[in-house]
């Protein structure tokens, strides 16, 4: 068996999932789409590992602020974001600080190369 699975992911964004139900979406063109999932088209696409950036829904961060999502950037676990309901999801990608060359999908690997 496996001791560790192959990730394409550059960084890791983590949501919070009690913060975004709250809000009953809040994002997007017509404000009804969850921010995981806005940011997930934003910053590449791509489903699981594959994706060039992750962007996972935890579990309640208990900061639970009015109207708003807390984003935590994993390159920066001291620097937590509040991003208010509504906002352009250009200006959170980069308040997160994610520019085109960093979420340019990762070059496809041989089996070989990836260690499968």
């Amino acid at each position: 068996m496996k001791d560790n699975v192959r990730a394409d992911w550059t960084a890791a964004v983590l949501v919070c999932r009690k913060c975004s139900r709250k809000l009953d979406g809040g994002f997007g063109a017509d404000g009804d789409r969850p921010l995981a999932k806005v940011l997930r088209a934003a910053l590449g696409g791509g489903k699981g590992r594959k994706a060039a950036v992750g962007v996972v829904e935890v579990d309640c961060l208990k900061v639970c602020p009015k109207r708003a999502v807390v984003v935590v950037d994993g390159r920066r676990p001291g620097d937590w974001l509040l991003v208010e309901a509504g906002a352009e999801v250009a200006a959170v990608v980069e308040r997160l600080g994610f520019g085109i060359e960093t979420v340019a999908p990762a070059p496809n690997r041989s089996p070989a190369e990836a260690g499968v």
